[in-house]
């Protein structure tokens, strides 16, 4: 079985669909990791033990999603010293995503957290292994193809722009 090196949490399941496009990243580069809701508000003595105990179970960063006002990030942050990164949320109650987005991201001195656009988890798990490969040589490998890839996407798409 893959270590888990990545936690995947939300403060809901409905935010799970967006949640998702993290796991498919880490999934894609084989980045081992789970998947769950740790709410701040209905669950805040869980939400505590999964911060504190992160790191001893092997946890090297944690992408945290959230909508509303958005506490989750920056309090699992104030709780480790493992990277946090947030995704704001445009949740059913939210303020078109603004209210997450500030919240997640006006975080007080000492407490930083790595925040992505609203609804943004695909690059919340890019950046999140770009974090792994710090100490993965496979994993830069692997970043490396990706760029390559995107770079002959657009060398395409102005080939065709040529064409037309």
């Amino acid at each position: 079985m893959k270590q888990i090196k990545v936690g995947v949490i939300m403060g809901s399941s409905s935010d799970a669909a967006i949640m998702a496009q993290a796991a498919e990243i880490l999934k894609r580069f084989d980045v081992g990791h789970e998947f769950l809701v740790v709410s701040a508000h209905r669950t805040p003595l869980a939400m505590m033990e999964y911060a504190t105990s992160a790191q001893n179970r092997g946890l090297n960063v944690i992408i945290a999603g959230a909508g509303g006002a958005a506490h989750l990030p920056g309090m699992i942050a104030s709780m480790t010293t493992i990277p946090v990164i947030g995704v704001p949320i445009k949740s059913a109650n939210s303020l078109d995503g603004w209210d997450s987005l500030l919240s997640i991201v006006q975080m007080p001195n000492d407490i930083p957290v790595a925040t992505v656009a609203v609804n943004g988890a695909h690059n919340a798990g890019l950046l999140a292994v770009q974090i792994l490969s710090i100490c993965d040589d496979d994993l830069k490998m692997k970043l490396r193809k990706l760029k390559d890839e995107n770079e002959d996407k657009v060398k395409k798409q102005n080939e065709h722009l040529r064409d037309n």
